[in-house]
């Protein structure tokens, strides 16, 4: 939704210029990584959504829940089955994310 991609805007505008929305980014970053932490140790049934190479869509890499284990990744839960309405925005959204994958693997092959 607009109110989703737009949600580091809103935060920004409630802080009323006193800062961004980085705490937001920086308590997404702990939990995945202490839900990562409980599931290499054994923990069963741990479930993040995470931005992976993913076959769920066109895209290489797309964020999807992900069920953490052992080894990591166990398996990609994917994104169930999507509303008339959510698949016209994932259509809509694939061009541009694509091409931002893109970017971001050739800015890493030239580091």
């Amino acid at each position: 939704s607009e109110r989703i991609q737009e949600a580091g805007t809103e935060v920004v505008k409630a802080k009323a210029g006193a800062g961004s929305a980085t705490l937001s980014m920086a308590m997404a970053g702990a939990r995945f990584a202490f839900s990562l932490i409980r599931a290499l140790n054994g923990e069963q049934g741990v479930v993040e959504c995470a931005y992976v190479r993913s076959d769920e869509t066109e895209a290489k890499y797309f964020s999807t829940p992900i069920l953490l284990g052992a080894n990591g990744v166990e398996k990609n839960l994917g994104m169930g089955t999507l509303s008339e309405y959510e698949q016209q925005l994932l259509v809509a959204a694939l061009p541009e994310l694509q091409k931002n994958i893109k970017k971001g693997e050739d800015f890493v092959l030239k580091a």
